[in-house]
């Protein structure tokens, strides 16, 4: 698709008034731009375009050239991927599929006002394409917010399982963001580009560097939920091992069998040991309960 930046805004145009006016965009998918020698020939672009695994922008002598790698919400392994050849007065993209011919369209709804230049175009479509993921970082942040609760609660059940998908979504969004900071930066230092999309771009690598820390903190959490329970059964334990240790003693006191012990021949002597290991089990358990052991 070809269009130009004009003065009432984004208008889809002919190849011919493509090649003739200034302002020019547009859209190929890979075997279409193949077939473009007569094209790369006439602005000298000559990088190759490789399959892009992250975003970067890199400058030549008369144009800039820049590999895309949009990581999709909620698809760990799919992403948006796209080339774009910057040049004076001109953009060229590259991708096989439609998220730039998408945002695109979005932008010709949008923009209807007069005097629309290159410099606006770029800064609207990075930002068109960076407009629901404050929505979406938002969303995680309830999902950890949700785990945290159910931690305290008391259950645990799948957290690290969960815990560790969406600290690699949020992983994956930060080392974007901090790709697109680069960008961001070189495309103002070149006045390519407004401030308003560094400064969006900044803002929500912010936010994702705050998730990652709130996500330790919840993960935290659930270490010391994990310790409080440990500690409990240990308790328990204690508990358990303090009332049997003199009860321990009296049954291997009572079992030596001596002859010359009395309490083996006296009638009452069964009844009187019984009662004083009952004697001790509830004084020891009086002394923990007031004590608050448990």
């Amino acid at each position: 698709m070809l269009y130009r930046i004009g003065e009432t805004g984004i208008q889809e145009v002919s190849r011919a008034d493509w090649e003739e006016m200034p302002g020019g965009i547009a859209v190929f998918d890979e075997d279409e731009w193949g077939g473009e020698l007569a094209l790369k020939e006439a602005f000298s672009l000559g990088r190759k375009e490789e399959d892009a695994f992250f975003c970067k922008l890199e400058s030549h002598a008369s144009y800039l050239f820049g590999t895309f790698h949009i990581p999709v919400k909620k698809k760990e392994r799919k992403n948006y991927d796209f080339a774009v050849y910057i040049l004076k007065d001109r953009l060229i993209f590259i991708e096989e599929g439609s998220f730039v011919d998408d945002l695109v369209t979005l932008l010709r709804k949008r923009t209807l006002e007069k005097m629309y230049t290159m410099e606006k175009f770029l800064s609207d479509f990075f930002m068109a394409a960076l407009e629901q993921d404050i929505l979406y970082l938002a969303e995680l942040e309830r999902d950890i917010a949700s785990m945290e609760e159910t931690v305290l609660e008391g259950d645990t059940t799948h957290f690290h399982y969960r815990m560790l998908g969406i600290k690699k979504e949020i992983s994956r969004f930060y080392c974007y963001y901090g790709q697109m900071t680069d960008i961001a930066e070189i495309l103002t230092e070149q006045k390519r580009a407004g401030k308003g999309f560094l400064e969006r771009v900044k803002r929500l690598q912010g936010e994702a560097q705050s998730l990652r820390e709130y996500a330790m903190q919840v993960q935290d959490v659930y270490q010391a939920e994990i310790t409080i329970r440990q500690n409990n059964v240990m308790n328990l334990l204690t508990v358990v091992t303090t009332v049997f240790l003199p009860l321990t003693l009296v049954a291997g006191w009572y079992g030596m069998n001596f002859y010359n012990m009395p309490e083996l021949n006296w009638k009452y002597g069964y009844m009187v040991v019984s009662g004083v290991c009952l004697a001790i089990i509830v004084v020891i358990l009086l002394f923990f309960k007031k004590k608050k052991f448990f």
